[in-house]
């Protein structure tokens, strides 16, 4: 199966839709599925008091407030539809999270055809009920969540008329950049085997080789911050990969994805062709007369595998030669 891969844009853009069509240039060039931004209103979703993030205070180097600071990287309506209208020139599909009801039905109205849940209102409850009443797939980010708390969330998907064949788990961890010893990959396996639900991983650690291993696991999407240079100003630049990594990252999940099969064990077209030559068989380690018995003295295992395979040695020694052999000759039986 395919791995949807989302190149998370997300308030990269710094509130500059010059900047955001090009992170959409970005994406569609690094071979992404979908790139996915944010649609929010600050008023609607943080209190003028609330606090930021110690890594939004690191890496945007100002004294904003949370509020401040989503406020400039608002989008507006109309940017929204310059950006569909792009993605749809570049063939890529566009997706935005909403984070408050209203956004919701905002998203609806422009046909998003899938909807996701940050990892941020995993315990909101009437957002969920809201978003699940939309009838249409869900992608479920998980991160901070206790495996109960995910299971809360399901349910309330569930209960509103989401099928669970429409959602997607996502593993996260709330962290930017995420440390390697808090990624916990095996939790993704739980979720799949807690809630019997299709599975995915939101990555933000720095490099490529974590989305890559969740892809190994069994991942279904593959969500992946980006940006068009780590050192622009802003919450989520220093965790994002440069669109030069993104390709690489998304070159190297399809040859996984390929590379995973189907499971069956059997020679591959491309080695088969090989058996013979790295394979063994019986051959004559000396003269063998006519009428001779086979014995381990004048039996030897040597290359080409184009004769009586070395697993049938017991039978072979139980006869006698039929005709004359020379030094290294394939037996036959």
């Amino acid at each position: 199966m395919k791995v949807t891969i989302i190149a998370e844009a997300g308030v990269n853009h710094n509130g500059d839709i010059a900047l955001a069509l090009r992170l959409i240039d970005a994406a569609a060039d690094a071979g992404a599925d979908y790139v996915k931004f944010q649609t929010f209103k600050a008023d609607r979703m943080v209190t003028r008091s609330a606090n930021r993030a110690q890594y939004q205070i690191q890496n945007t180097g100002t004294s904003e407030s949370q509020f401040e600071m989503l406020k400039r990287l608002e989008l507006s309506e109309d940017a929204h539809a310059i950006l569909i209208a792009h993605c749809k020139l570049r063939g890529i599909a566009f997706l935005s999270t909403g984070f408050d009801v209203e956004s919701l039905n905002f998203l609806a109205g422009l046909q998003l055809q899938v909807f996701k849940v940050p990892s941020g209102e995993l315990t909101n409850l009437p957002y969920l009920r809201h978003i699940g009443k939309l009838g249409r797939p869900v992608i479920l980010s998980t991160g901070m969540a206790t495996l109960s708390e995910v299971g809360a969330a399901i349910s309330v998907l569930e209960q509103v008329g989401t099928k669970s064949d429409e959602i997607t788990v996502l593993h996260c961890t709330t962290e930017y950049p995420a440390p390697m010893e808090d990624v916990n990959l095996r939790a993704m396996i739980t979720l799949r085997d807690a809630f019997k639900v299709k599975v995915g991983y939101s990555d933000h650690t720095r490099g490529i080789e974590i989305p890559i291993a969740a892809v190994a696991l069994g991942a279904s999407i593959l969500e992946k911050h980006f940006t068009l240079d780590r050192s622009l100003p802003g919450p989520d630049h220093a965790a994002s990969l440069e669109p030069g990594e993104l390709a690489a990252m998304i070159a190297a999940v399809r040859n996984v994805e390929c590379a995973l099969g189907d499971g069956v064990k059997r020679p591959s077209a491309s080695e088969a062709k090989n058996i013979g030559i790295a394979r063994k068989s019986l051959v004559a380690s000396c003269q063998i007369r006519a009428g001779e018995a086979f014995t381990l003295e004048n039996v030897a295992v040597k290359r080409p595998g184009t004769g009586i395979s070395p697993m049938r040695l017991d039978e072979i020694l139980l006869l006698k030669a039929r005709r004359d052999y020379q030094t290294d000759e394939l037996i036959e039986s």
